[in-house]
C-alpha cells in the first residue's frame, strides 16, 4: 500500500494511515462471535478494547492480579500508613503513540491525565549535560538543529562518521535494512567512528531504553527505532505522562470500559495449556477452562514460550508458530527502585533524566514532581518520590541492583547521598522482549499457522514499524482486526509513522556522487 511506500517526506510530516475500514463491511459481528484474549498489558488490553466494542463476546484473562502487564500497577502501604500505587517503572507516553492513545481515549477523549513531561536531558559524570527536547519535528530540521545546538556532535564529527552507516541510519526500509539485522548495534556505532561523547551521549542511552546492551541488540533494529522515534517522527521528541498513578487513571477505568460493553474480565486467571478442540481452542486455566474459536495471546515472550512448550497438541498442529515460540528469549532483567526520601533533591533536577555511562543507572524519575499522589506525600513529609530504573541490569538481584543504583546516584546527585530512605520498593525481573543479531524473521507474527489464534506484544514481528507500548497496542488490534475480518467486519483503522526513511531507494552512489564524494 502507499502508506508503506511512502517516505519521511521533509518539512511535511504527518502521520500515515496503515490500515483502513472498509465502508462497505459491518462494523459489527454476527452475534455469538467469541474470543479470549490472554494477558492485559497494552496488548491485550488494545485487542479486547476493538473487540468488545465491536460485539464480540469476549472473556480477558490475566494471571495476575492486576490488570496491564509491565505497564501494570498495585497498592502498596508506607510505614506511616500511606497507600501508595506503584508501577514497574517510568514509562515516557511519546506523542506518535497513535494506536496507544486512540486506545486511551475511549475514557478519557481529550488525554487530560496526561500531562507534558518537560525537557529530555541525558546526564552522565563524564559530559555536561545533553537535552534532546525542543528539536523540530520533521526531518532534516531536527537533525540539522541537533547539530548545531549538540556539544556532543557537529558537523565535523559528521564528516568524519562511516557514510555508508550515517546513510543507513537515515534510509530506514524495511527490508533494506534487514540486512543489519547480522550487526550488533555496538558494532554499527562503532563504524559511525563517532566521539566517544556523542556516542556515550546520544547512541548508548537510546540504545540501553530497549532493554538490551549495544552488544546485544540487532543494528537492524536500532536503525528502524531511529528511524521511529527520531527521522519518521512526525509529532517530534516530546513525550508525555500520567498525573497520577497508571492503576487510577488507566487500568480501573479501561477495566470498567470493558465490562461496560459486555466483557468478562479474570484476574489471577493463568493459562497453563492450549488444547485443539474441534474447530477451536480449550484454554486450561488452574481447575477451569474455556473454549472459544478466537484466541489472542498477549503475553510476554518468556510466559509465550512456556505455553507452547506445555502444550503439545497445539505445538504439533502449529509448527512454525511452535518453532518461532521455543527461539523466544527474554532481555536481560530490568530493576525499578523506588525510594521515598526524607528530603527533597535539587530542584533544578528535571523530572526525568536519561543516564549515560554507567553500569547499573539508566534512568531517574523524580515521581514527586510527575504524579499527585507522590507530589502529596511530598508535600506533607518534607520528602521526595524517586525512582531509579536499570534496563539491562547485571545485578543479580533486586537488592544487590538497588545498592548499585544508589552509589551511581549519589555521584551523579550529591544531593542524594545523606538522604535516608523511609521505604523502598524494589523490583528485579526479566519478561522484557530482546532484538539480538541474527533475530529477525524468527519471532512470531500476529497471525499464525495455529488457525484462530492470533499473537500480540512488544515483541511480535508486525508488518508496520512501531516501537515499545506503542509495538504492543499496534499488534494488539492488528489481532482483533484479524478476528473481525474471520467474522466479516470492516477494520480498526490504524496510524503509524512515515514506514521509510528520507533516503530509503536512492543509490548510496547517486547520493555521494552528487557532492563529488562518491568512493571509488
Amino acid at each position: 500500500m502507499d502508506e508503506l511506500r511512502s517516505r519521511a517526506a521533509p518539512f511535511r510530516m504527518r502521520p500515515r494511515r496503515l490500515v483502513r475500514a472498509d465502508p462497505t463491511l459491518p462494523r459489527e459481528v454476527p452475534a455469538g462471535t467469541r474470543a479470549v484474549v490472554v494477558g492485559s498489558g497494552v496488548a491485550g488490553i488494545s485487542a479486547a478494547v476493538v473487540l468488545v466494542e465491536r460485539g464480540v463476546d469476549v472473556t480477558l484473562l490475566e494471571a495476575a492480579e492486576t490488570l496491564g502487564g509491565r505497564l501494570g500497577a498495585w497498592p502498596v502501604t508506607l510505614p506511616d500508613g500511606t497507600e501508595q500505587v506503584v508501577e514497574h517503572g517510568f514509562h515516557a507516553f511519546f506523542r506518535h503513540y497513535y494506536t496507544w492513545r486512540s486506545i486511551l481515549r475511549r475514557i478519557d477523549p481529550e488525554l487530560g491525565f496526561l500531562r507534558p513531561v518537560e525537557g529530555y536531558p541525558v546526564i552522565s559524570r563524564s559530559w555536561p549535560d545533553e537535552d534532546l527536547s525542543g528539536l523540530p519535528a520533521a526531518p532534516p530540521l531536527n537533525l540539522l538543529a541537533l547539530l548545531a545546538r549538540s556539544p556532543s556532535l557537529g558537523v565535523r564529527d559528521v564528516k568524519d562518521a562511516d557514510p555508508e552507516a550515517g546513510m543507513a541510519l537515515m534510509s530506514y526500509d524495511r527490508m533494506g535494512t534487514a540486512a543489519l539485522d547480522a550487526e550488533s548495534a555496538a558494532s554499527f556505532l562503532a563504524r559511525m567512528a563517532m566521539p566517544e561523547r556523542a556516542r556515550q551521549m546520544l547512541f548508548e542511552a537510546f540504545a540501553r531504553s530497549f532493554f538490551c546492551a549495544e552488544d546485544g541488540l540487532s543494528a537492524a533494529e536500532l536503525v528502524a527505532m531511529f528511524h521511529y522515534y527520531f527521522l519518521g517522527n512526525p509529532e517530534g521528541i516530546g513525550f508525555d505522562a500520567p498525573d497520577t498513578d497508571h492503576l487510577t487513571a488507566i487500568w480501573t477505568p479501561l477495566r470498567a470500559h470493558l465490562e461496560e460493553h459486555g466483557a468478562t474480565v479474570r484476574t489471577g486467571a493463568a493459562l497453563r495449556r492450549l488444547v485443539p478442540e474441534g474447530q477451536g481452542w480449550r484454554l486450561e486455566l488452574d481447575g477451569d477452562s474455556v473454549s472459544t474459536p478466537h484466541v489472542v495471546l498477549a503475553l510476554d515472550p518468556g510466559a509465550l514460550h512456556r505455553l507452547l512448550a506445555d502444550s503439545p497438541e497445539a505445538a504439533a498442529g502449529a509448527p512454525r508458530l511452535a518453532a518461532q515460540c521455543a527461539a523466544l528469549r527474554t532481555a536481560p532483567p530490568f530493576a525499578v527502585t523506588r525510594m521515598w526520601l526524607d528530603r527533597d533533591v535539587d530542584p533544578a533536577r528535571a523530572t526525568f533524566s536519561a543516564v549515560s555511562g554507567e553500569p547499573a543507572l539508566d534512568s531517574i524519575t523524580v515521581y514527586s514532581r510527575l504524579e499527585r499522589p507522590s507530589a502529596e506525600w511530598a508535600a506533607r513529609t518534607g520528602g521526595s518520590v524517586v525512582e531509579l530504573h536499570s534496563y539491562a541490569c547485571s545485578e543479580p538481584d533486586a537488592a544487590s541492583a538497588t545498592a548499585a543504583m544508589r552509589a551511581e546516584l549519589a555521584t551523579l546527585w550529591p544531593e542524594t547521598r545523606e538522604a535516608a530512605v523511609l521505604h523502598l520498593h524494589e523490583r528485579h525481573e526479566a519478561t522484557a522482549p530482546t532484538f539480538p543479531p541474527g533475530s529477525a524473521g524468527t519471532r512470531p507474527r500476529v497471525r499464525t499457522d495455529a488457525r484462530g489464534v492470533r499473537v500480540a506484544g512488544d515483541f511480535v514481528d508486525s508488518p508496520f514499524l512501531a516501537g515499545l507500548m506503542e509495538r504492543a497496542a499496534l499488534t494488539g488490534v492488528l489481532a482483533a482486526n484479524d478476528v473481525l475480518a474471520e467474522a466479516g467486519a470492516a477494520a480498526e483503522e490504524v496510524l503509524g509513522v512515515p514506514q521509510r526513511g528520507l533516503t530509503a531507494g536512492v543509490p548510496f552512489r547517486a547520493r555521494r556522487g552528487r557532492s563529488g564524494r562518491a568512493r571509488a
